[in-house]
């Protein structure tokens, strides 16, 4: 049958009615049913990506969800490593003003007089683990936590080491100025300085604390008093000898409580604040000196301001 043969369609719609004749080529209806092939195809390929997009949107909700929460555990992991980095920091601090006032080297430990050598964490002057990005993933963050880790190791061992060192010093530590002799305002600290009465720079061998005129002054260490009197520009003056080659002094004080010879302990009331001397207003000059050599008193005191 060739492709100009047709088909011919008989409609009988009732008995009264005329027989209509229809002639169809046989081209024409392959033509047709090619065409409802081709809009089947096209209604099933069309359904299975409406699946996908309906099997998509359900799955989104759940993948927000989860990487929301995912932000927020990296966020708190975050602040955690910034609070750690922190509190190293401020061990480290601690333990550099411990290795300060130990005042002696021991080859052993490794101790020595004064701060060690900083570590990167604390040169900088910034926590290295604090600062953090939002754009910084798990695997950055686990190279930061083994960092910390291995600072903390580190802060341990030194730490070890410190504690072994203070079980064979306790009578040193007792004999260290470790806490302020009074409470006020520094007006005047360590090193060099204009005089109030020459305006001359010159070396300030310790710390003015200024406060109220007979306010207490406590010995910071235990000690043995070895001068008790009146001497020049210091006014009335007090001086501890600590042992250990530590001595302190106290200038500008209106009243002595000690006298010379007599053995105090830390905490114990040795003088009233005052304006003895040469001196502009009621305030303690307070000095530290290692073998007669002027220190900054700070360093050796542990409970900061």
């Amino acid at each position: 049958m060739s492709s100009n043969e047709s088909f011919t369609l008989i409609v009988v719609p009732d008995r009264h009615a005329e027989v209509k004749r229809f002639h169809l080529r046989k081209i024409w209806i392959l033509q047709a049913l090619a065409a409802v092939a081709v809009v089947l195809l096209i209604g099933l390929v069309m359904a299975g990506h409406y699946v996908s997009i309906v099997s998509e949107a359900h799955e989104n909700p759940g993948l927000r969800d989860e990487n929301l929460k995912l932000k927020s555990e990296l966020a708190v992991i975050r602040e955690q490593l910034q609070h750690v980095g922190q509190t190293l920091d401020r061990v480290e601090r601690f333990d550099q003003k411990l290795r300060a006032i130990t005042l002696l080297s021991d080859p052993q430990r490794n101790l020595a007089m004064g701060p060690t050598e900083q570590q990167p964490l604390a040169a900088a002057g910034e926590n290295q683990f604090v600062r953090s990005k939002d754009s910084e993933g798990a695997q950055v963050l686990a190279q930061k936590l083994d960092k910390l880790s291995a600072e903390a190791t580190r802060q341990e061992q030194s730490l070890q080491e410190l504690q072994a060192y203070f079980q064979d010093q306790k009578s040193l530590l007792a004999s260290v100025p470790s806490v302020w002799p009074v409470r006020g305002w520094v007006t005047s600290d360590f090193g060099s300085r204009l005089d109030p009465y020459t305006s001359e720079r010159v070396m300030h061998a310790g710390l003015d604390i200024a406060g109220p005129h007979g306010k207490e002054i406590v010995s910071p260490s235990d000690g043995t008093v070895v001068f008790a009197g009146l001497e020049g520009g210091y006014g009335n003056v007090v001086v501890i000898d600590h042992g250990y080659g530590i001595k302190t002094r106290y200038g500008h004080t209106s009243f002595i409580k000690v006298k010379a010879g007599e053995r105090v302990k830390r905490g114990d009331i040795i003088a009233n604040m005052g304006n003895t001397g040469r001196s502009t207003g009621p305030h303690l000059h307070y000095e530290v000196r290692v073998n007669g050599i002027a220190q900054n008193p700070r360093k050796f005191i542990l409970d900061e301001w």
